[in-house]
């Protein structure tokens, strides 16, 4: 890859990981994780993640503390020309971002059809384990690492290789775009963990009973909830752009 490519994607995790603070996916005072769990969520690898982090601490916006209980930090104050950039940058990209969530929902919907035609013995009992996980996973974290691996057991019981590759390039791409959990405050981690529980559910049921049709339109929908938390995302740029002007 040539430096010129280097640098750009440095910029694009850079501004990943920027978007991802200023909506809330990583909290002020909160320790980000460690660069090689970094590296496989973001698809990217670690030296790309550690040039974004000194960029971050250069601007101010994180902290790396050394000692047993060190770390890299989200800095509790930054500067209000990032929350604006924030800001500014979902208003750019609005149209881009409704239309990658609405070609992910359509893709996973087309997968849990496929599941539910083509599901076998071992397929089912790989969703009841991830689905149990996923249900006792802690908050946080942990429960979105579940949510993920439940997905790909969807994904993988459609056994068509074509279509997951498909997926899973485009939901790699749109991880370096946006957010990949837009969810805020803990409230707000524990009312859409709610909801995505209930939708496995329904889904997996969906899958396991052979239902393509009904299987096909909740994986649609539960999809949409991306797309309902970079609205909410949005609007919470905006109100702290707002504040930062003020």
């Amino acid at each position: 890859m040539a430096e010129t490519d280097d640098a750009s994607l440095v910029d694009r995790v850079t501004q990943r990981l920027i978007t991802a603070v200023a909506v809330g996916e990583f909290l002020p005072g909160t320790r980000l994780p460690a660069e090689r769990d970094l590296s496989p969520l973001l698809g990217v690898g670690r030296t790309t993640v550690r040039a974004a982090l000194d960029d971050l601490a250069t601007r101010g916006l994180i902290e790396k503390r050394r000692g047993r209980a060190g770390g890299t930090f989200v800095a509790e104050e930054w500067p209000a020309s990032i929350v604006v950039g924030v800001d500014r940058w979902f208003e750019q990209r609005w149209s881009d971002l409704v239309d990658a969530c609405t070609a992910s929902s359509m893709l996973h919907s087309s997968l849990a059809r496929l599941a539910a035609e083509r599901r076998t013995d071992a397929d089912i009992a790989v969703m009841r384990d991830r689905l149990a996980s996923f249900h006792a996973a802690d908050s946080g974290n942990p429960k979105q690492r579940a949510d993920s691996l439940l997905h790909l057991s969807i994904i993988d019981a459609a056994h068509n290789t074509a279509l997951r590759d498909i997926l899973l390039e485009h939901e790699r791409h749109l991880s370096l775009s946006a957010p990949a959990h837009p969810w805020g405050d803990r409230e707000s981690h524990r009312r859409m963990e709610s909801r995505a529980a209930r939708e496995h559910d329904a889904i997996v049921a969906a899958i396991v009973t052979a239902s393509p049709d009904e299987a096909a339109e909740l994986a649609r929908r539960h999809v949409q909830i991306d797309l309902e938390l970079f609205t909410e995302a949005r609007e919470f740029a905006r109100r702290r752009a707002a504040a930062a002007q003020a």
